[in-house]
């Protein structure tokens, strides 16, 4: 072997063995079980999304991933746990728009930083649809509008409590039409459609895994979809322009999985590469969608830039109701 083949296989050899140390210290994750803590009770809509999810990770990442429900509170209960865990990846956490893009807005101190205390890896919207009882005299979104201007505080809503998406989405559907009507505030879901299905309430926003059992049983019927767009599950229903609503208008709700801030990097794009491989699965797009829910797949720019926007349009709904939580 000449000096120059000589010098080359040095050269590699060197390099090789430079390699190594970093090649060892490439994050092994996850490397026990992992956690992912909800404000959500059991049986929920946002805790059965989750658990299809986490049963798909475990898979992947040949780990238990175990869902602890801790709801109440707020949320601060579950929020409140997950800072006291792990900070490797380990703990993760599902959240709402409302705790991360409305509190702000609706509390004048929280129990956490909705920046700075979560790194928001992967998004999951749900489209709302504007539910009326069948027998309602309403047949457009636009007949809605047209009485509620005519009769200032006649007509109602509902929700579950102030501040949550439905209730912040009807706000601004009453902000962006010029009318005033009443919210009307149920103990639970289930509560809040029979209450529209019974015609104690004129309408209100709901999914469809929250008004799909009425609907089907013939007790309520859709006037729109609260955005621009049909969804694929509801056809015929048609979009909140077509049915006479205001163009822009979109009251949507979206839960995320957020790991602690401070993650090496390679941990937090496994994380939200495996999340969005999991959600792009076509099985899981069908089971999903069962609870009427549509997939959003940003890049975390895209979504800080969203969230940013989010926080922004609640800022002024909230202010306009005048709603507060302390």
């Amino acid at each position: 072997m000449n000096a120059r083949r000589l010098f080359t296989a040095a050269t590699l050899a060197v390099a090789t063995l430079a390699a190594l140390p970093t090649l060892a210290q490439a994050p092994a994750w996850p490397t026990k079980p992992v956690r992912v803590t909800t404000p959500f009770p059991v049986g929920s809509g946002p805790d059965a999304w989750l658990r299809l999810v986490t049963d798909r990770l475990a898979k992947r990442w040949n780990q238990p991933v175990i869902v602890e429900n801790k709801p109440g509170g707020n949320g601060f209960i579950a929020i409140d746990a997950f800072k006291r865990g792990a900070t490797d990846g380990h703990d993760l956490i599902q959240l709402d728009n409302v705790h991360l893009v409305a509190y702000p807005h609706l509390f004048k101190k929280l129990p956490y930083d909705p920046v700075k205390d979560f790194d928001v890896l992967q998004p999951l919207f749900r489209g709302y649809f504007f539910a009326v009882p069948t027998d309602s005299k309403y047949k457009t979104v636009a007949d809605i509008i047209a009485d509620a201007k005519a009769r200032p505080g006649a007509l109602n809503y509902g929700s579950w409590s102030v501040g949550n998406p439905v209730h912040l989405g009807s706000a601004l559907f009453e902000a962006m039409t010029g009318t005033q009507m009443q919210h009307i505030i149920y103990k639970e879901v289930p509560m809040l459609y029979t209450g529209v299905a019974n015609g104690e309430l004129n309408w209100a926003l709901g999914t469809l895994a929250s008004t799909g059992p009425l609907f089907r049983a013939g007790k309520l019927r859709y006037l729109a979809v609260a955005g621009a767009t049909r969804q694929p599950l509801a056809p015929d229903v048609p979009s909140i322009t077509e049915a006479g609503g205001p163009a822009g208008f979109e009251a949507t709700g979206w839960t995320a999985i957020a790991a602690p801030p401070g993650l090496p990097k390679a941990v937090a794009d496994k994380l939200r590469a495996d999340i969005a491989a999991v959600l792009a699965d076509p099985e899981m797009k069908d089971r999903y969608a069962t609870f009427g829910y549509t997939a959003y797949a940003p890049t975390p720019e895209q979504f800080k830039a969203f969230m940013a926007a989010e926080s922004t349009k609640y800022a002024d709904v909230v202010k306009r109701a005048k709603a507060s939580l302390d």
